[in-house]
């Protein structure tokens, strides 16, 4: 059906409309994100127009990343309701083409911007990410930022002393700390110092600190440059550590798993974001089939609004459920395979199970 005459017409009918909601997300987007990205970063000393337009710009692909399930959904919805309306369907149906027939155009149509979201998109959206927390970072080099994030915390140990590291922003995979925080213990578990620095990047066998205060019990603090702490923490294991998963593409997913594993660090969240990934043009099948089952009765003047409502709400059910078990399976609670895969599997069956029902009895 999709290489004939008319499922090539509605494979492009499909594609424009996606292109032109797209477009439209955004722009929209674009705004939005401007607007609290200058309200959130206008007080500070290096702030600039240009920079916030730039800011916006990197962190966009990222954030369309996140919409593109319901854009599946609207667009499905879109083009489906449009087709009916000008009777395109419905002589369809009269020349005796099945609604699986026709939908399949529209089902190629959403599993192809599926491929393009996670071979394209993807990772342009993981570099944007690390460039604008690297450039928010760079903008906040004060020690009263707060990072939201919960950054986890790092041990290392040389067998006679122990050195506990914490941070509050994250950037470069986790090989440069922002607003760092060394506390050194003895053998007996004692605190020896603690050494407050803007940044720590880790070198070859040694942390580098920026605009240190150290601080000994009965000492007076003492104000350093630079200093530097040994440490036998290697870089790929720091990064797989400390590494956010969203900042990850695609590409690097498989080997970055493989490294983690190596060094016998849990690697349960890049997983899910691995099968999440994998399973993305999936699950925008199944938007277009919720959309197909709201969208398909003929109407003559407009299809009822509560139809409508309830597809709307039950893609954005869908999505709350698959990011909802996607955090299960992050940390560890579900198997990250079965935490992405079986909502997606779940939503598929039920979408044409409610087009079998209104077509086919």
């Amino acid at each position: 059906m999709i290489f004939s005459t008319l499922g090539r017409y509605f494979f492009t009918r499909y594609i424009a409309t996606t292109l032109w909601f797209f477009l439209g997300v955004t722009s929209l987007v674009y705004l939005i994100d401007f607007s609290e990205t200058a309200g959130r970063l206008a007080g500070l000393p290096g702030y600039t127009v240009k920079i916030g337009l730039l800011m916006t710009a990197v962190r966009l692909p990222f954030i369309i990343q996140q919409t593109v399930p319901f854009i599946a959904l609207f667009v499905g919805m879109t083009v489906l309701i449009t087709l009916n309306r000008r009777r395109e369907l419905v002589i369809a149906r009269a020349a005796g083409i099945s609604v699986w027939q026709f939908m399949t155009p529209f089902i190629a149509g959403a599993f192809a911007v599926g491929l393009m979201t996670m071979f394209a998109l993807n990772p342009v959206a993981a570099w944007g990410q690390r460039q604008a927390e690297t450039m928010e970072a760079d903008l906040r080099g004060d020690p009263s930022y707060r990072n939201t994030l919960s950054i986890p915390w790092l041990r290392q140990s040389d067998g006679k002393s122990d050195i506990i590291i914490g941070a509050k922003a994250v950037l470069n995979n986790g090989t440069t700390l922002m607003n760092v925080v060394f506390i050194h213990f003895d053998s007996q578990g004692n605190i020896t110092l603690r050494q407050d620095a803007q940044s720590a990047k880790l070198e070859d066998g040694y942390w580098l600190l920026n605009n240190v205060v150290e601080r000994a019990p009965g000492e007076i603090p003492a104000h350093k440059s630079t200093t530097q702490v040994r440490t036998n923490l290697k870089q790929d294991f720091v990064s797989e550590r400390l590494a956010q998963p969203e900042t990850i593409a695609f590409y690097d997913l498989s080997n970055r798993i493989a490294i983690a594993k190596s060094f016998g660090i849990s690697t349960k969240a890049l997983e899910t974001q691995f099968h999440s990934l994998l399973s993305q043009p999936f699950l925008l099948v199944a938007m277009t089939l919720i959309a197909a089952t709201v969208s398909l009765k003929f109407s003559r003047f407009n299809q009822s609004r509560s139809v409508i409502l309830g597809g709307i709400l039950s893609g954005f059910v869908l999505y709350v459920v698959t990011v909802l078990v996607k955090a299960f399976g992050s940390s560890g609670v579900v198997p990250p395979f079965v935490a992405t895969w079986i909502p997606v599997i779940v939503a598929l069956a039920f979408g044409a199970t409610i087009l079998l029902h209104q077509e086919d009895g």
